[in-house]
């Protein structure tokens, strides 16, 4: 038989762990190697790309990786993943409608199911599939048509019963008397969630092993342009010289546009989401749905990632208003009873720059060596290894890719409008 400790006992082990914790705390995180360098700016380089998010970041990895183009710097204004890359809902997925959206899409896909191995940083990719729901007939027509279109582009589609539903999301409220009957869903099994931050740090060890410099703190004021080519940006630590310019800012690329004397067809509107306090394992995949505007994740700490739509007024701010945060609740609690009792432990929100047409653009500008990456909406991080792949191989060749292609300026003088809008209804 065993005895229990005394409480004299338990409280010098108590004692013990505390100093233990505080001495490991102090003795073991000096003299940590950095994760990439921290150098300071030169007066030239071959290539600048501005804006230290994901896909900036990639954009300078592939550029050194592809195309070996390495005298490249990365101008962030705060810190990296500090902009959107740090503030959206983790989501990846490709079942897009569109031809053109979907070789996008899943070529980014296909980036990511690689990715932990090709930077050798775990990225936390779970493919755990993603739920598209439908609750009207129209909605059960509309999906039909889309998962056959996707599966004619050789992505994976699957469409499920109320019954399948319910077996792969128990909590879910099938019940036909629901405000929000669930009638079907479609289903991308490849589709899931990746780790944020991690993409934003993987890329940026990676991009600067192969010699790119990563500058934080250095917010680009200015861009010079001699006539019609670029020379360079101006920036709070001086003017760098530069042969060509990737402004790849999500949020501010009017602002930035601006700067070189260009108007971009975006507009930009805070866009946000909320976790709960962290419980057990209930939701094994993500669930949205389009009709009712809200869907939900379960992090791998437990907590519940919930987002919805943008809020309809254009704004710089990194904050969203509170209707927004009662509709989509309300829509959550309606598909799922047991989440009344939860607690949400905080909201946050990101600039999303949209297009007419809610698809991106990938693309050179009227100004020689000045290329834009920008206009992503809500589905950037999905597409970051995907953009960064292509906006490379367009900046290092002058040209875009043939995937970058439709996604050029010109098609909003042509007419040649990729409309997701009209096609997903939503973009997450």
């Amino acid at each position: 038989m065993y005895s229990l400790p005394s409480f004299a006992t338990l409280g010098a082990m108590h004692k013990y762990s505390i100093f233990s914790l505080a001495r490991n705390a102090m003795g073991y995180h000096e003299d940590w190697t950095e994760a990439w360098r921290s150098p300071a700016p030169q007066p030239s380089y071959d290539v600048v790309i501005v804006g230290g998010g994901g896909h900036g970041l990639a954009t300078a990895y592939y550029l050194a990786k592809e195309h070996g183009v390495t005298k490249v710097a990365v101008l962030e204004k705060g810190w990296l993943g500090g902009g959107n890359t740090g503030r959206n809902t983790t989501i990846i997925r490709s079942n897009y409608l569109w031809d053109e959206s979907a070789a996008l899409y899943e070529k980014s896909l296909q980036l990511y199911e690689g990715l932990s191995r090709d930077l050798n940083y775990n990225i936390m990719l779970s493919q755990r599939g993603v739920l598209n729901l439908a609750h009207t007939e129209h909605d059960l027509k509309e999906m039909s048509r889309r998962v056959h279109a996707i599966r004619l582009n050789g992505i994976d589609s699957d469409i499920l019963s109320p019954a399948q539903v319910k077996a792969a999301v128990p909590i879910i409220d099938i019940s036909p008397d629901a405000r929000y009957p669930v009638l079907g869903a479609s289903l991308q099994k490849r589709g899931g969630v990746a780790r944020h931050d991690a993409v934003a740090w993987g890329f940026a060890r990676a991009a600067d092993s192969r010699g790119v410099d990563i500058i934080q703190n250095c917010e680009v004021t200015g861009i010079r342009r001699q006539g019609g080519r670029v020379e360079g940006v101006d920036t709070t630590r001086g003017f760098i010289a530069a042969k060509k310019v990737g402004v790849v800012v999500a949020g501010h690329a009017s602002v930035l546009a601006d700067m070189a004397g260009l108007r971009l067809p975006i507009e930009s509107h805070p866009l946000q989401a909320l976790v709960s306090e962290p419980i057990k394992p209930v939701i094994h995949t993500v669930v949205m749905s389009n009709t009712v505007h809200v869907y939900v994740s379960q992090s791998d700490k437990g907590e519940l990632v919930i987002g919805a739509g943008i809020d309809a007024y254009t704004s710089y701010a990194q904050r969203g208003s509170f209707h927004i945060i009662e509709g989509q609740m309300g829509a959550l609690i309606e598909l799922f009873p047991i989440f009344s009792r939860l607690r949400m432990l905080r909201q946050w929100g990101g600039i999303v720059d949209v297009c007419p047409d809610a698809s991106p653009i990938i693309s050179k500008t009227p100004v020689e060596g000045l290329y834009f990456n920008c206009g992503w909406g809500t589905g950037g991080f999905k597409a970051t290894p995907g953009s960064g792949w292509v906006f490379a191989h367009t900046v290092a060749n002058d040209a875009p890719h043939p995937i970058a292609a439709p996604f050029a300026l010109d098609r909003f003088t042509t007419g040649a409008l990729i409309d997701e809008h009209g096609a997903a209804a939503v973009a997450h």
